[in-house]
C-alpha cells in the first residue's frame, strides 16, 4: 500500500515538474499560446489542400495554377499581423524610430531583410522557432478549410475585412470605414474584423504579409511542404491591403516585392514551432550572408 502511494506521489510531482520547467506551448499539442510579448498563436491541423484558383475565378492570374498540396505536419500561426508594440519590444524604437502609431497596428514599412533581424532577435531567446511561413502554409492557413476565393465564400464587402481604404484611387470601403471611426488611407488595429475559422485576423486585407521564400511558378501536380525555388529576385506577399482593390485579397492572390523594399503596405504574421527546421536555416544562412556582403560594401 505503502508502494503504491510513493508511486502516486512520485507521479503527480513529476506532472507538476513539467508544468513548471517546460513552456507551455511545448506541451502536447495546444490549440493555442501566448507567448511573453502577447503574441497570440493558433494551432493549424495538418492536411492537405488545392492551392491556387480555378479558372473561372474572377481576376486570377496565370500563376494561380491549381494543384493539390500537402502540409505533413501541424504548425502554429500568429494570430495577427506583428503590431507596432510587438515589434518595438524586440527591436526597439531606435530601429526605424520613425514608425509612429497606435500598439495594435501592424507594424510595415518593414523589408523582409527588416522581419530576419526580428525572427533572429526573436530565436535568440530561445523558447521555440519562429519563421516567416511558406506561401503553401500561408493559403492554407488563410483558407482553413474552404475553396471558395475568400475564406467565407466568393464575394467580398468592407465589412469582411479592409481594403480600399485609399481615398485617390480604390475608395470602396471608405465611407464604412469612416462610419467605424477608424483612419482614412492606412491600416486598421489588428482583430477589426473576423477571423477565419482557424481563428486567423486579416489574412484577407489590412496588410500584405512578407512569406519566407522566392517567388516561382507553380508545380502543376500534387507536392508535400512545398519552399519554392532556392533563388530569385522577389520575394513572395499574400493577403491583399488596405490601399488596393477587394479582388486582392483573394485567398489564391500572390504578389511579389524585392526583399530590401520597405512598403508601407506589407507588414509580417510569424509562424511558430517547437525546434529548428530546414527552411527557417536556409533563409537564416542567407540572411547572414547578404548582411556580411553590406559590411563589406560598407556605408
Amino acid at each position: 500500500m505503502l508502494k503504491k502511494v510513493e508511486k502516486r506521489l512520485f507521479l503527480f510531482f513529476m506532472v507538476v515538474l513539467a508544468y513548471i520547467f517546460v513552456p507551455a506551448p511545448m506541451l502536447a499539442a495546444e490549440k493555442a499560446f501566448r507567448n511573453s510579448l502577447g503574441m497570440e498563436f493558433v494551432l493549424i491541423p495538418a492536411g492537405t489542400f488545392i492551392m491556387g484558383s480555378p479558372q473561372a475565378e474572377p481576376h486570377r492570374s496565370k500563376s494561380e495554377v491549381q494543384h493539390p498540396v500537402t502540409i505533413s505536419s501541424p504548425f502554429y500561426m500568429q494570430t495577427t499581423e506583428v503590431t507596432l508594440k510587438q515589434w518595438w519590444a524586440v527591436m526597439g524604437k531606435r530601429f526605424f524610430g520613425r514608425l509612429k502609431g497606435a500598439d495594435d497596428i501592424p507594424v510595415t514599412r518593414v523589408s523582409w531583410h527588416d522581419c530576419m533581424k526580428f525572427i533572429k532577435k526573436l530565436n535568440a531567446q530561445k523558447k521555440g522557432v519562429y519563421r516567416l511561413p511558406t506561401e503553401a502554409e500561408w493559403e492554407y492557413a488563410c483558407r482553413a478549410g474552404t475553396s471558395t476565393a475568400y475564406s467565407w465564400g466568393n464575394r467580398i464587402d468592407c465589412n469582411r475585412a479592409m481594403y480600399g481604404n485609399n481615398s485617390l484611387k480604390s475608395g470602396e470601403c471608405l465611407e464604412y470605414i469612416k462610419s467605424r471611426g477608424m483612419v482614412i488611407d492606412g491600416a486598421a488595429p489588428v482583430k477589426s474584423y473576423p477571423p477565419n475559422a482557424y481563428g486567423l485576423y486579416d489574412m484577407h486585407g489590412n496588410v500584405w504579409e512578407w512569406c519566407i521564400h522566392w517567388h516561382g511558378d507553380y508545380r502543376a501536380r500534387a507536392v508535400a511542404d512545398p519552399i519554392g525555388p532556392g533563388s530569385g529576385s522577389r520575394k513572395i506577399r499574400r493577403g491583399g491591403s488596405w490601399f488596393g482593390h477587394g479582388y486582392l485579397c483573394r485567398s489564391a492572390n500572390r504578389n511579389v516585392g524585392h526583399p530590401a523594399s520597405r512598403y508601407r503596405t506589407t507588414g509580417f504574421r510569424l509562424f511558430w514551432t517547437e525546434s529548428g527546421d530546414l527552411i527557417g536555416k536556409e533563409e537564416e544562412r542567407y540572411w547572414m550572408q547578404m548582411e556580411e556582403e553590406e559590411r563589406q560594401d560598407g556605408p
